[in-house]
């Protein structure tokens, strides 16, 4: 099925977050922040949410504490949304009751979510097969050799492609739900939901993961490297053209040409 219809489907009301043996502690706390609080007094949608484990009681987090999960994979029958907040990449086969959790969530219809190095667990389950992903980029290149019928997407924040979503690490699974959460319910409410969570409201899945832009070196020998120094102390201040020109004891026109080339 095309990504257009996979939208046009889209029902959002029954989120759970499924772990193994450990779970990643930001990944499962973003998946919360968006779907487990209840901001149905602001007028926002709530949603039935819950984490499940393959093996349900105390499970330990990437950082040292640990969760009490309550259910088991018989969670997943009804959920619109799973998501997978981070996995292993170690080359450990999934449990086989999970991958026939996840291939059944798919037929009925659900839509899946791999955060990080959940796309691992995507990719042994076989529903990344033919199917374009992103993960971290520093899992990238692992998980193209391990699963080459995989298009692993090194430079995006996240992929959607049919029912499954997979996103970058991080803030990058923010950015993913928020995805969702705009398919399901519009702009107005996703952008009223980053308010409340104090993020950008958007950032396209084709954004790369990161820009490597070093600030330049100016030697001493430039003309400009005195002012510079200074505006590198004061990029927060409004700095026109006019100003640094006259703080450099130029005509704009002339400091103009001068920047350029330095």
């Amino acid at each position: 099925m095309s990504a257009i219809g996979w939208h046009a489907l889209l029902v959002l009301r029954d989120v759970v977050a499924v772990v193994g043996d450990s779970v990643a502690a930001f990944e499962l706390g973003v998946i919360s922040e968006v779907f487990g609080i209840d901001r149905t007094g602001a007028g926002l949608p709530g949603y039935d949410f819950s984490v499940c484990a393959v093996r349900p009681g105390l499970v330990p987090t990437t950082s040292g504490f640990d969760i009490h999960v309550r259910h088991g994979l018989d969670r997943l029958v009804s959920a619109d949304l799973v998501a997978v907040p981070a996995w292993t990449d170690h080359e450990v086969p999934p449990p086989p009751t999970l991958v026939e959790a996840l291939h059944a969530a798919v037929a009925r219809g659900s839509r899946v979510l791999a955060v990080c190095s959940g796309a691992f667990l995507l990719a042994a389950s076989g529903l990344l097969d033919g199917r374009r992903a992103a993960t971290h980029w520093q899992y990238a290149p692992l998980l193209a050799r391990r699963y080459p019928a995989v298009a692993v997407d090194a430079d995006v924040l996240y992929v959607e492609d049919g029912p499954v979503v997979t996103s970058a690490g991080t803030a990058a699974a923010i950015d993913a739900c928020l995805h969702l959460v705009r398919q399901a319910h519009g702009a107005a409410v996703t952008n009223a939901l980053a308010r409340r969570m104090v993020v950008p409201p958007h950032r396209s899945g084709g954004q790369a993961q990161f820009v490597q832009a070093s600030v330049p070196a100016f030697d001493g020998g430039t003309d400009l490297a005195a002012l510079l120094a200074w505006v590198q102390q004061h990029l927060a201040d409004p700095l026109t053209v006019e100003q640094l020109a006259a703080r450099a004891l130029m005509s704009p026109r002339t400091f103009a040409r001068r920047f350029k080339a330095a």
